[in-house]
């Protein structure tokens, strides 16, 4: 089973690393785990954000009061 790197992984994982004396350079594991993380937080966040927006947007456009123009 799989599952989405979340910003608490990538921060055990460079927790770790560092404790061990790991490669933290920017290519190593710790930052694309970083990475990954982040792009997750910003998928699932533009996902709601675009939720929220789609649901509210029929308020909106027709906030006439029920008086016809």
């Amino acid at each position: 089973m799989s599952r989405q790197m979340t910003k608490e992984d990538a921060a055990r994982i460079q927790s770790a690393t560092a404790r061990g004396g790991g490669d933290m350079s920017s290519g190593g594991f710790p930052a694309r785990a970083q990475s990954a993380a982040a792009r997750n937080e910003n998928a699932r966040t533009s996902s709601t954000t675009a939720n929220t927006n789609s649901a509210g947007s029929n308020d909106n456009n027709n906030n006439t009061g029920g008086k016809r123009n």
